[in-house]
């Protein structure tokens, strides 16, 4: 697990939500939301927004979720 699923998910749980309860929030079926927390699809713009509103994430958490580390 990387450290932005371990952010979501840990706000996810202090929000009581899970992958049901946040998937029917933005939309989606669970299973398409574990993909997308587990970094193997990406989020919309509007998932995002939703996420951060929900979760009243911070400006530096927002980031921290759902910017993808660039190597170089």
């Amino acid at each position: 697990m990387n450290e932005s699923e371990r952010l979501l998910r840990s706000k996810m749980g202090y929000f009581g939500d899970n992958l049901i309860s946040l998937g029917d929030a933005l939309g989606i079926r669970y299973t398409t939301l574990s993909r997308k927390v587990r970094g193997q699809a990406d989020f919309t713009q509007s998932e995002m927004s939703i996420i951060k509103t929900r979760y009243n994430l911070s400006d530096e958490e927002f980031a921290q979720i759902f910017t993808k580390e660039v190597l170089t």
